[in-house]
């Protein structure tokens, strides 16, 4: 009887095992049809309080806030890249951590330390919304949301008495709203000089930790508190106003300071364009440098006269003489309307010899194009151009070397407005970052007035604010040191459609 059992046993396994995987899947394909056709999407305003409370924090921050924007195609981005991210986060982790790894290893009774593996996994972190913010300060402020649940896999052992222990972290998930400040926005790529990176709150970490094979976080308490001391670190060191420095570029060297000054004397003109109807054209010259921002230079108008005479001088601040270019600009003055194109023409700095006047007698053309046959004759323009460097730059244009006869003045402050001002060997550049507690009730678009030799310049008008931030820097072409000269500055405020009303009495900043 005892086999007739052996084989009833098995004739019973052989024939009940496949039947019962059959009949379980059927059943369970029976609840998911049916868990799949009682599945109900329900839109946001629909849900109970529960629900709602359930589902809040998976929603995206630019659906709870309207000032965030959605950046969906910044997350395709980083997808495709992640693999290129990983590989290179992992290494750059790899290098900083080598030399910390080597000091430990002589200071205790540490054998070696060794990555076994290092990778943040297939899922890369997902920006839920970026908010920029406007500022008057030369920087540009972004506050994205940035959530990672990642599958990253980082094995660590450390042989410790020839004993390996493997330390293994896993399943990370992060939730932070950072503070990413690019500052000082310089012309030079890629146009900022720093990154300010600060936390607007205590981030969230969540992760899994193996010790020997071991989970540490399923010890009684000891999740909340590492969990706790993870958060507090992070807050003390980066929590804003405390940020991350990571520079990118020496400030000083990315934006360009004045080298020289470019004197330059319009002539005059021979045979310009005839564009008034009834007489000759009102010429006037409109000189500026390429890449600079300033005021262009002009010339007194010649009325009714196509062979004007001018000899006016101007002198322009040059900051590399070997890129930049004088642009020529000849127009017919119009006292309703556009001013007409008489012709313009362009001068590369690079054709002057420092200290050496060069004369020029320029075609003036309708555009510059790569194809000039299509201008027709529009008349001569002659100019005499002199480039003086500075004398601390000297050796790099001449060879020969000078005293560097500079001069820095301190950082001077009147009241409660701000102002700085340095003089480099024939030029005094005068910087207004603002004002503070300007005075006044009723109406506040304060500007700045600068004068100095009796030429003024002005900066912007803020509009509404007894606290302006102007940030704009003058310059002041010297032929001589300006030993004695006060500079003076006064606060005024525009009433729209009144004129003129000045808010702060002129204040002298004393010798320069």
């Amino acid at each position: 009887m005892g086999w007739l059992n052996i084989l009833l046993g098995i004739l019973g396994f052989a024939f009940g095992f496949p039947i019962g995987i059959v009949i379980g899947l059927a059943v369970l394909s029976y609840f998911q049809q049916t868990y799949l056709k009682e599945l109900v999407i329900e839109p946001l305003h629909e849900l109970d309080k529960a629900s709602l409370l359930a589902v809040l924090p998976e929603i995206p921050m630019w659906v709870k806030h309207p000032d965030y924007e959605r950046v969906d195609w910044i997350n395709k981005f980083v997808l495709e890249l992640w693999p290129s991210l990983d590989k290179a986060i992992c290494d750059m982790i790899r290098d900083i951590l080598h030399p910390i790894f080597d000091e430990c290893i002589r200071q205790y009774c540490i054998t070696s330390i060794e990555f076994r593996s290092l990778t943040l996994g297939s899922l890369p972190p997902n920006i839920q919304g970026v908010k920029v913010h406007e500022t008057n300060e030369k920087e540009l402020i972004i506050d994205p949301i940035v959530r990672w649940a990642g599958n990253p896999n980082i094995n660590l052992v450390v042989k410790f008495l020839f004993l390996p222990i493997t330390l293994q972290l896993l399943d990370l998930q992060i939730f932070a709203a950072p503070r990413i400040t690019l500052k000082p926005l310089v012309p030079t790529f890629p146009c900022f000089a720093s990154i300010a990176v600060s936390l607007l709150d205590k981030p969230s970490v969540d992760f899994g930790l193996k010790l020997l094979g071991g989970d540490v976080m399923a010890i009684p308490g000891l999740y909340q508190f590492i969990q706790e001391q993870i958060r507090t670190q992070i807050a003390n060191m980066y929590l804003w106003p405390q940020n991350l420095v990571i520079p990118i570029l020496d400030e000083s060297l990315a934006i360009k300071k004045p080298v020289g000054i470019l004197y330059v004397k319009v002539v005059k003109a021979v045979q310009l364009l005839k564009k008034d109807l009834l007489g000759a054209s009102d010429p006037y010259v409109k000189l500026s440098l390429s890449g600079e921002r300033l005021t262009a230079k002009k010339t007194s108008v010649k009325m009714k006269n196509l062979n004007p005479e001018w000899n006016e001088e101007f002198r322009m601040t040059v900051k590399d003489p070997k890129s930049q270019f004088l642009k020529v600009h000849v127009y017919d003055w119009e006292k309703i309307g556009k001013h007409n194109n008489l012709g313009m023409q362009v001068v590369p700095l690079s054709l002057l010899v420092p200290h050496q006047k060069k004369e020029l007698t320029l075609d003036l053309m309708k555009n510059i194009s790569l194809n000039n046959n299509k201008n027709k004759y529009r008349g001569k323009l002659v100019l005499e151009l002199t480039f003086n460097p500075f004398k601390e730059d000297s050796l790099n244009y001449s060879g020969r070397h000078l005293d560097n006869s500079s001069t820095t003045t301190n950082n001077k402050e009147l009241g409660e407005g701000h102002m700085s001002r340095h003089s480099i060997g024939g030029l005094l550049i005068v910087t207004i970052p603002g004002a503070e507690n300007v005075e006044g009730n009723h109406h506040n678009n304060p500007y700045a007035l600068v004068t100095f030799r009796g030429e003024e310049k002005r900066t912007k008008l803020m509009k509404k604010t007894r606290n302006p931030k102007w940030n704009e820097e003058f310059q002041f072409v010297l032929d001589e040191p300006p030993l004695k000269e006060k500079i003076h500055i006064q606060v005024m405020s525009r009433r729209t459609g009144f004129g003129f009303r000045p808010k702060v009495e002129i204040r002298n900043f004393g010798s320069c």
